[in-house]
């Protein structure tokens, strides 16, 4: 991922992402990371039959990488762990939330300015004026 797509604030959403994931040989499901306590959405990411099953197993949040086509216990590189409280379904079953507790500093791999993972991964929005999208800004304190 360039810096500029994680740090900038110019709108550049990848709308090919589900295109290539469905290219992909592995069967996944999009899966939310949601903190437990403030409803705050953290992450999204997908996982399969063992991110699933290595999540209810470990009591943490796992996701299937799809760039990278492998397992991935959030946290287990950062120590920034999404310990798993519930896991919810969606009525058509295609889809999965985490609700989750930090332990950690925060749960994205990109930090802000003081060098600290940020809380989740939804730290900029989107900016628009009378219909129209003008860029992104960084929420309150999360530059």
């Amino acid at each position: 991922m360039s810096r500029e797509i994680e740090e900038g604030l110019e709108l550049r959403l990848d709308f090919a992402k589900l295109k290539k994931i469905a290219q992909s040989s592995e069967d996944v499901i999009p899966a939310v990371a949601q903190c437990a306590d403030t409803g705050e959405v953290l992450i999204v990411g997908y996982v399969n039959k063992l991110a699933l099953d290595t999540a209810v197993r470990e009591g943490m949040a796992t996701f299937w990488s799809t760039s990278r086509n492998e397992l991935w216990i959030k946290g287990k590189t950062s120590g920034d762990f999404l310990e798993l409280v519930d896991v919810l379904v969606n009525c058509e079953q295609n889809s999965i939330v985490y609700r989750v507790r930090l332990k950690g500093k925060g749960s994205c791999h990109t930090k802000d300015k003081n060098g600290i993972a940020r809380r989740g991964c939804y730290y900029r929005k989107i900016k628009y004026k009378d219909g129209k999208i003008t860029g992104l800004e960084f929420l309150e304190g999360a530059e």
